[in-house]
């Protein structure tokens, strides 16, 4: 069960740092092929661990990292992702990601998160500017992006994803 005492929490989801016990539950869909075929899919239990918490190592050097995703009603894992920069290529910088059981696929989870990581960014940390990525097929994921005021401003061929941009206001 997640402590809710200290998760940082929006309308229907929980987000937490990820601990070595949530892992399990997360590569029931980050190594899941079709679930992740538009983005990074695990291949093993132990690279899943390892990319994991490589991405929670960097939340001491950053102040942020992705969180677990927690339903509130359920207190069950159903996502990954918020801000983070990417420890396996940081160049990018401050980034926004949202991965998410295909269950809970569609219901608004997702702009929940993003909205969350978004919200924090202006509220928690420097950022001035942060990256998104979407594949050139996953239009829900433009979609959502571009609803959040993120605008696309090229495609990397090396990646086969079109980049998009959030500029942050201070207002």
């Amino acid at each position: 069960m997640s402590n809710r005492s200290s998760a940082l929490a929006s309308e229907r989801l929980y987000y937490a740092p990820v601990k070595v016990a949530d892992i399990g539950d997360l590569f029931v869909f980050l190594g899941d092929a079709a679930a992740m075929r538009f983005t990074h899919c695990d291949q093993s239990l132990e690279d899943c661990q390892t990319r994991l918490l490589a991405f929670e190592a960097r939340r001491n050097q950053d102040g942020f990292a992705p969180w677990v995703v927690r339903h509130r009603e359920t207190d069950r894992i159903i996502g990954w992702g918020g801000l983070y920069i990417d420890p396996f290529d940081p160049d990018w910088g401050p980034e926004i990601g949202y991965f998410l059981h295909p269950d809970h696929h569609g219901r608004g989870f997702g702009r929940e998160l993003a909205e969350t990581a978004i919200a924090f960014a202006r509220a928690r940390t420097s950022c001035r500017m942060l990256g998104a990525f979407a594949h050139p097929d996953n239009h829900p994921s433009a979609k959502l992006l571009s609803r959040l005021g993120f605008v696309q401003i090229g495609f990397v061929a090396s990646m086969n994803r079109n980049r998009f941009r959030l500029m942050i206001d201070r207002a």
